[in-house]
């Protein structure tokens, strides 16, 4: 690692020694960009600017539950650059959530903006509240309290807040109606018409069915396509079907899903009416092992994970570091040759030097992930009204844009000495298109 390089990790590791997953996060992007920072020591000021986030707030949510007791959880949201626009980026609720991890969220969100065709800053943030368990009213209250923070750093021409783990269209709904009680503002405080409180459907569908049309385009590169392949999924929310969705659509077989407790593998794999099912699992929050009693082919793993199953291609769409050196050992011999990232930074940093050792084409959640980013941004841009859009029309024009975003990436890797068939050329690509981006900006704009 360049001098360059090293002084910056060392800033950030003495800034903030207990920050594991920002510092994760930095350290990949770090080292994509080595060779730009030594081309060119000018943008070394700017990539050390740009690691400080221009807001961090951190605040407490106070709520009372069904039985009148009172309790305290902590609210997050960081804004990372404005630089291209808005800040725009998930609130995730979950009782692990950190500053670490809304640092990371933020700054991936940041660089996943910036190399879309659009232009949007990037955000991060949640609490550490467990909607799980919860009750309607319970809920409401919550994210109501939340609100009544979080709402002074909000507004179209500053920070739209949107889904993520834990915060659906329920949730969003709480959100955005104390939101407009407090402002009295209604069109463009959140992403746009409808999706204030509900979440427009095909932006939900645009994750999952975007990371599928991704790993076509890398696909048609080694003239091979999605039909006939076996898939694993890992994940059981929304973006993990919308995939195991679009996946059989193309022809493809996915073979499993997993959550906290397990996974499920359907060697025959997964049809539309047995996706159905899966779904009405998850909405009734009962067990993925139930899905066997319908299909006693099935079986379900407990405490177990789903990356040692043969296959050709892995989506993993659960969490951060989900899979781990053992688990990527576990992939490369099953067989896998491309890795699809649909959460952020999926992997941890030993497991990406054993699919890099192993010539596992990774294909980064900046990238890969971006489809929600396109129809976010049309909705805020009023191009058009989306409730009148088919689904031929919105899959074409989720497309061009999942397209726009890899030739990006390879034409950017390219120039820096990266091959296609090199397996970090997307990973490097992509992080070295959206900074350059994202710097042009900050030096055009000066010292803020």
């Amino acid at each position: 690692m360049s001098k360059s390089a090293s002084s910056i990790l060392e800033s950030v590791l003495r800034r903030d020694p207990h920050e594991v997953e920002f510092i994760q996060c930095v350290q990949e992007v770090v080292h994509s960009l080595e060779p730009v920072l030594v081309k060119n020591t000018q943008y070394i000021h700017i990539l050390e600017r740009l690691l400080e986030p221009e807001r961090a707030i951190i605040f407490r949510v106070p709520w009372v539950d069904d039985r009148g007791e009172t309790h305290v959880n902590r609210g997050f949201r960081v804004q990372f650059s404005q630089a291209l626009g808005p800040c725009r980026g998930g609130l995730r609720f979950h009782p692990l959530m950190t500053l670490s991890i809304a640092k990371f969220l933020g700054f991936e969100q940041a660089l996943k903006n910036a190399l879309s065709p659009y232009k949007l800053g990037g955000a991060g943030g949640g609490s550490d509240f467990d909607p799980k368990g919860k009750s309607e009213a319970e809920i409401m209250r919550f994210c109501q309290s939340f609100m009544d923070e979080l709402h002074k750093y909000l507004g179209p021409d500053q920070d739209l807040p949107a889904e993520d783990l834990g915060v659906g269209p329920r949730e969003m709904g709480y959100l955005f109606g104390q939101y407009k009680r407090l402002t009295g503002h209604f069109q463009g405080s959140f992403t746009g018409p409808k999706i204030f409180w509900s979440g427009y459907s095909l932006r939900t569908e645009a994750t999952g069915y975007g990371l599928v049309f991704f790993a076509r385009l890398i696909l048609a590169e080694m003239n091979k396509e999605l039909k006939g392949l076996r898939c694993i999924v890992s994940g059981a929310g929304k973006l993990a079907m919308h995939v195991l969705e679009k996946l059989l659509s193309c022809g493809a077989i996915p073979i499993t899903i997993s959550d906290s407790k397990g996974y499920l593998l359907d060697e025959d794999g997964f049809d539309y009416v047995k996706i159905s099912l899966l779904r009405d699992i998850k909405v009734q929050q009962r067990s993925l092992r139930d899905y066997v009693k319908s299909n006693p082919r099935a079986k379900y793993f407990e405490d177990a994970k789903p990356w040692s199953e043969q296959c050709d291609i892995a989506f993993p769409c659960a969490s951060q570091n989900e899979i781990d050196q053992p688990d990527a050992i576990a992939l490369v011999n099953s067989g896998c040759r491309l890795l699809i990232e649909g959460s952020n930074m999926p992997c941890t940093s030993q497991a990406i030097d054993i699919l890099r050792k192993s010539k596992v084409l990774v294909a980064p959640a900046k990238a890969a992930s971006a489809g929600g980013v396109a129809v976010g941004e049309l909705e805020l841009s009023n191009e058009c009204n989306l409730m009148q859009w088919s689904a031929e029309d919105f899959e074409a024009k989720l497309q061009d844009m999942m397209k726009q975003t890899y030739e990006r990436s390879l034409k950017t890797a390219s120039e820096y000495g990266y091959l296609k068939d090199n397996p970090e050329a997307l990973v490097h690509g992509g992080n070295i298109c959206a900074f350059l981006n994202l710097a042009h900006a900050m030096i055009d704009q000066g010292c803020v």
